[in-house]
C-alpha cells in the first residue's frame, strides 16, 4: 500500500497549507525530493479519489505518528483500504462492461445499414470495405513490410489517429497491427486506397489503450492508401 502512503503525505500538505501554513521554499536536496514525491502523488491521488475526507486522514495521520487514539487497529485498516479498491475496481469493470455492450450494439447497427451500400463489401471475417481507387501494383502478404497513409474514425466521425494529419506515411509490418487491417492490405495492391468499416472483434475488442478516443468494442473506420510494399 505504499501509494496510499505517499498519497496521504501530499493531502497532509494540502491541507496544511488551507489552514494557513506558509509556503516553504526550497534549500536542500532532501527538500527537492520532498517537493518532488508530492508532485509526483499528487496525480495519482487524482486518479484513486473522486471525494476524501481531509479532516480524518489528518486525524488518522497524527494519531498513526503518536499511537494515540487509535479509531482502527492496523489489521482492521488494511482490510478497508483493500475493500475500498476492490469495490471500486469491480464497479470500473461493471462500467467497462456495459460500455463495451453498448458500442458492440451501436457498431452491429452501423455495420449492418452500411453492407447494404453502393460499394461496399463484406469479407467472410466481417470486415467491410470500399475501394477508393485501385492499385496496379504487387499485393503484401503476412510478411511484408508496407508504407501506408491512412485516417482513422469512429463511426460518430471522432478522429483518432492520422498519418495524413500528421504529413507523414507510417510504416510496419502487416501481421503488426489489428486483425482489420492485417486482412485488409492483403486485399489490396500497390497503389491501392481503400475504405476499412471494422468490427470491435477484428480492431481492439475490449481492451483498447487506456485513456484513448477508442472505447472497448469500438467500430471503426480506416481510409488506407497502400503506398509500397518495403519489403
Amino acid at each position: 500500500m505504499k501509494y496510499l502512503s505517499l498519497g496521504t503525505v501530499l493531502l497532509l500538505l494540502v491541507s496544511c497549507n488551507k489552514n494557513g501554513v506558509a509556503q516553504k521554499p526550497i534549500k536542500t536536496e532532501l527538500d527537492s525530493v520532498s517537493y518532488a514525491i508530492g508532485m509526483d502523488v499528487a496525480k495519482n491521488v487524482k486518479a484513486s479519489f473522486d471525494d476524501f475526507d481531509n479532516d480524518l486522514f489528518i486525524q488518522g495521520f497524527s494519531n498513526a505518528l503518536d499511537s494515540t487514539n487509535m479509531l482502527l487497529d492496523e489489521t482492521k485498516a488494511q482490510q478497508v483500504i483493500r475493500a475500498y479498491f476492490q469495490k471500486k475496481q469491480q464497479e470500473e469493470a461493471s462500467k467497462r462492461q456495459e460500455e463495451a455492450k453498448a458500442n458492440k450494439e451501436e457498431g452491429d447497427k452501423f455495420l449492418a445499414e452500411n453492407k447494404t451500400k453502393d460499394g461496399v463489401q463484406t469479407t467472410e471475417s466481417g470486415l467491410q470495405y470500399i475501394v477508393l481507387k485501385e492499385g496496379t501494383g504487387a499485393k503484401p502478404t503476412t510478411t511484408s513490410k508496407v508504407k501506408v497513409h491512412y485516417h482513422g474514425t469512429l463511426i460518430d466521425g471522432t478522429v483518432f489517429d492520422s498519418s495524413v494529419d500528421r504529413g507523414e506515411p507510417t510504416e510496419f509490418g502487416v501481421t503488426q497491427v489489428i486483425k482489420g487491417w492485417t486482412e485488409g492490405l492483403q486485399l489490396m495492391k500497390e497503389g491501392a486506397k481503400y475504405k476499412f468499416f471494422i468490427p470491435g472483434d477484428l480492431a481492439y475488442g475490449s481492451n483498447p489503450r487506456p485513456g484513448g478516443k477508442i472505447k472497448p468494442n469500438s467500430t471503426l473506420i480506416f481510409d488506407v492508401e497502400l503506398l509500397e510494399i518495403v519489403e
